[in-house]
């Protein structure tokens, strides 16, 4: 066993069992680290930027109207990152790994994130303002086709990079499983979430295809293509709780 896996084995409790669960997972992160402390950071800076882009605090009653009609991109963008924050959450209870590779990679998804937040509001803002018929939300103004590609392509580039790494966090916690003493059930919960992560991933990949290679006036397609994800996600989900149910605890 390297050195590494015999500090990770080392720091946790002997008896496994007397950990707290969620699940049925036995959380081995219970203490919050200092790279989550910094991850949960960049999440509470990315909500207030978002907040505070407004250029001024509204003054007259046609003024707060403008403002209102950016509540619901902002509600949809707090949906999206909240997705992200708890999968991040849910990797640190689980394994409670602080090592070099999961801080270089969750230092990279801060980064990832802090960029991320400006595409995120402008699509979901220009996705409520076609939904409302002009309502809310505001258009996005693209002076050409290729405008139009970029704006969809560093969406895509941008949710596939966070849940790539999320998804690179667990693959990093599935290596490590000897040494976290995962028991086969936790084995499967590993493997699904690995592969429940797959799904985001596979499908940013393919709204960053679509966006550069749709006709003109289908380009949207590579935003609507996120909402298979309301579909796929649960199956998922299904068959995860199925596999989980049929599997012994063992060792």
């Amino acid at each position: 066993m390297k050195e590494r896996h015999e500090e990770i084995a080392s720091a946790l409790p002997v008896n496994l069992d007397a950990l707290p669960r969620l699940r049925g997972f036995r959380l081995r992160g219970m203490e919050m680290t200092r790279l989550e402390t910094f991850i949960d950071a960049a999440f509470a800076f990315a909500v207030t930027m978002m907040v505070i882009s407004v250029d001024r605090i509204p003054r007259n009653i046609e003024e707060l109207f403008e403002a209102f009609k950016d509540v619901p991109a902002f509600l949809a963008s707090i949906v999206v990152l909240g997705i992200f924050w708890r999968g991040h959450w849910l990797w640190s209870r689980r394994y409670g790994l602080e090592d070099g590779t999961s801080i270089f990679i969750s230092w990279a998804m801060m980064g990832t994130i802090l960029i991320y937040i400006y595409p995120l509001k402008v699509v979901f803002g220009g996705m409520w303002f076609l939904l409302s018929s002009h309502r809310v939300g505001h258009a996005i103004s693209v002076q050409s086709l290729g405008q139009a590609r970029a704006l969809f392509a560093i969406y895509a580039l941008g949710f596939t990079a966070i849940a790539l790494e999320i998804l690179l966090l667990n693959l990093r916690a599935w290596r490590l499983r000897g040494p976290l003493r995962l028991n086969a059930k936790e084995r499967v919960t590993a493997r699904s979430e690995i592969s429940g992560w797959c799904i985001p991933v596979s499908i940013g990949i393919l709204s960053f295809i679509l966006a550069l290679t749709m006709p003109p006036g289908k380009i949207a397609w590579s935003g609507w293509v996120y909402f298979s994800m309301a579909i796929l996600v649960p199956l998922h989900s299904r068959h995860r709780r199925q596999r989980i149910q049929a599997t012994p605890i063992g060792d």
